[in-house]
């Protein structure tokens, strides 16, 4: 074979010599030759000429130098292979599983083991792991900002005040008052209505707005008065703020609203051909304050037009419950929340002069009390926004026996849970500081 082989070198070689002269024609040649040559040894390659030879697709560029398209050709079509791969790893990643599976089919129509032939920088499956350890460090950053800021301004001169003006100005800038009045003024950002995410707000001003928007006994006071007692220990938190903004509590800046909507059957038209069937829509609202108070409405209104109604307790609503309800947090780690509402208490002027010549028929007074338990969840981003009934029932008592008769009403039939909805409207401005 081997002799076979030189044969036709030879004969390829003098042929080319005879027609085309010249050294650098030779060298040419000889060339082609060894990348045909090589190109039928590989396996997979039929030697029956069956498929093109890379002598063919060999052009000569100048200076007598050859250039290989098929080879270039094969690794433009692996790197977009790799391009396709790669962009259908990201979408699986995001989600979007449909478009990850039109990305791989198109992949490996390209290049059939392109999996085998990608070299991740880092492995797919730990880019939770990294973007977690990115959390973590960006987490611990922002715990070391307040005490950055601190150290900073004691570095600084005594002459330098808490926070500076920017531009000259020709009255006095807030920055003279001393820290306490300061500290005064943020307690009555925050309000009686607790209205921390205004505080955070105002944080973001300079960096001496941040160390007083961090203030310990302003996050303190700020969890007494949702849990009382209860949270006299910061453990398992670090920080009261970490504990007001971590442990489960129900939200004071908006209202929790649920819509029901069901079929009710109808009576019977005159002629008795059809009977009618209503579709009843109506909606709950729970407004919780943090002195423990609740307000509860049950009607068929829109929220456009309820929702400015429940800003305050002096509120002209007739139908509006008022209570009072607790915080329970169970050995699950289920906080739960128990309200006793009942209806505002007004008492009316009797006039004798209408039953002056009437018999008074005896009329029983009662008083008529809801017992209502939801549980606290959390749904989508935000947090504490949901409120699942546990049970809600009715308690009647006689005034002139003192008996109470129980109501339980059945939760699984027309009680939707309640979403949250805040308004900005209910924390603008509050007459008590906090």
């Amino acid at each position: 074979m081997a002799e076979a082989e030189e044969d036709c070198h030879s004969d390829l070689v003098r042929t080319d010599a005879n027609e085309r002269p010249g050294e650098a024609n030779l060298q040419a040649e000889l060339q082609m030759f060894r990348a045909q040559w090589m190109f039928e040894l590989t396996p997979g390659v039929s030697s029956n000429g069956s498929d093109t030879p890379p002598c063919r697709a060999s052009i000569r560029g100048p200076g007598g130098k050859t250039i290989d398209t098929k080879g270039k050709q094969e690794l433009a079509k692996e790197e977009k292979a790799k391009e396709l791969f790669l962009k259908a790893v990201e979408q699986e990643q995001n989600g979007a599983l449909y478009e990850a599976i039109k990305f791989y089919r198109l992949a490996m129509q390209l290049v059939p083991d392109i999996e085998f032939k990608i070299t991740y920088t880092r492995s797919p499956d730990s880019d939770g792991i990294g973007k977690s350890i990115e959390d973590n460090e960006d987490d611990g950053k922002m715990a070391d900002l307040l005490s950055y800021f601190q150290q900073q301004l004691t570095l600084q001169e005594f002459s330098v005040k808490l926070c500076q003006p920017e531009l000259d100005v020709s009255q006095t800038h807030i920055s003279v008052l001393p820290m306490e009045v300061l500290m005064y003024i943020f307690r009555w950002v925050v309000s009686s209505d607790l209205d921390l995410r205004s505080l955070e707000q105002l944080s973001l001003v300079c960096r001496g707005f941040y160390i007083c928007a961090r203030d310990p006994e302003i996050w303190r006071q700020a969890c007494l008065k949702v849990w009382g007692r209860s949270c006299n220990k910061l453990v398992p938190y670090s920080s009261w703020r970490e504990m007001f903004l971590e442990r489960p509590r129900v939200r004071f800046d908006g209202v929790y609203i649920s819509k029901t909507t069901y079929i009710r059957q109808g009576e019977q038209s005159l002629d008795g051909f059809y009977r009618a069937w209503h579709q009843v829509e109506y909606y709950r609202y729970m407004r919780f304050f943090p002195d423990g108070q609740v307000m509860m409405l049950t009607t068929p209104e829109d929220p456009q037009s309820i929702v400015p109604r429940l800003r305050t307790k002096n509120t002209r609503t007739d139908a509006i419950l008022f209570g009072h309800y607790r915080l329970s947090q169970d050995t699950d780690n289920q906080t739960k929340v128990f309200a006793v509402i009942m209806k505002k208490k007004e008492e009316k002027p009797i006039d004798y002069h209408k039953y002056r010549y009437f018999r008074r028929v005896p009329v029983q007074e009662t008083d008529h009390s809801f017992h209502v338990g939801l549980q606290l969840c959390s749904s989508g981003r935000q947090r504490f926004n949901k409120l699942v009934w546990i049970h809600h029932s009715c308690h009647i008592t006689y005034r002139s026996t003192g008996e109470t008769a129980v109501t339980t009403f059945d939760i699984d039939k027309m009680y939707t849970p309640l979403f949250f909805a805040r308004v900005k409207s209910f924390t603008a401005f509050s007459e008590k500081p906090l």
